[in-house]
């Protein structure tokens, strides 16, 4: 009788079929690869922010791979705080709106005790993006954009001014009496009136002095040290759709930050 072929290990690498050719093919495990696939259905829109996605044994009959494999692939995502699981519940498409998410790229924490920071809206409107946005945003000077700014207040005194830059194609619509009426975070209003989900941000930080307009906004002396924020927020497939520049005042707060 002819030798049988050895099982196949599904955890086992396999070619990448979006390797490059030069030296050769690369490869990675096939719980990344269903992990690729998955997040192209969440970029596709198929499960929405907040919604629960099909069970491990649906997923892993629709990609004909182990049940094992699809965990493995879940277990990731949710680590990168794109899934979130549910005991009892299921797997559901992470969103800001939900608590232990929804303040998780603001690091700004009192230096006693625990608070929730008020928001004061200070303006709202269309423009043509300058050269600097436009490619960090990736798009073209004059393209149109959208830039919001805003307060945030600790116990009625403001500690941070924000300066919020948006791609106006992903963002038509937006207004001052769409962002005023909305109580909870932005983040958790672009995803569920323009679809556009933040999965992950870069940040640069750096001292600066405030000058008259920031004094002025938060309440202190011109040349006050001010910690100034800089975020790029990425969507899915590292597409930027954020620029948000914040103005911290640290006197009674610092900046957290965990290193793993």
């Amino acid at each position: 009788m002819p030798a049988q072929p050895p099982a196949i290990d599904e955890d086992a690498v396999r070619p990448d079929s979006a390797a490059s050719t030069v030296g050769g093919p690369s490869f990675s495990p096939l719980y990344r690869q269903i992990k690729g696939l998955l997040i192209t259905r969440l970029q596709a829109g198929e499960w929405k922010a907040g919604e629960a996605i099909p069970s491990e044994q649906e997923l892993a009959a629709r990609f004909g791979v182990s049940q094992g494999t699809v965990r493995k692939a879940v277990d990731e995502l949710a680590a990168d705080n794109l899934l979130v699981r549910r005991q009892g519940k299921g797997t559901f498409v992470a969103t800001h709106a939900e608590e232990k998410i929804q303040y998780r790229f603001l690091r700004l924490t009192p230096d006693k005790g625990a608070e929730s920071l008020g928001r004061q809206l200070l303006d709202c409107k269309r423009q043509r993006a300058p050269a600097w946005i436009a490619k960090l945003l990736q798009m073209r000077a004059g393209d149109p954009m959208v830039e919001v700014r805003r307060l945030l207040h600790s116990g009625g005194a403001p500690v941070v001014l924000d300066e919020i830059w948006l791609p106006g194609d992903l963002f038509k619509g937006l207004t001052v009496e769409k962002l005023s009426q909305h109580r909870g975070p932005f983040y958790g209003l672009f995803e569920a009136e323009f679809g556009v989900h933040m999965i992950r941000a870069e940040e640069k930080i750096r001292a600066v002095a405030a000058d008259a307009d920031s004094a002025s906004h938060l309440q202190v002396p011109e040349g006050t040290p001010l910690l100034s924020v800089e975020r790029l927020s990425f969507t899915y497939g590292d597409k930027p759709v954020e620029l948000r520049r914040g103005l911290y005042n640290t006197a009674n707060h610092f900046y957290r930050n965990e290193l793993n």
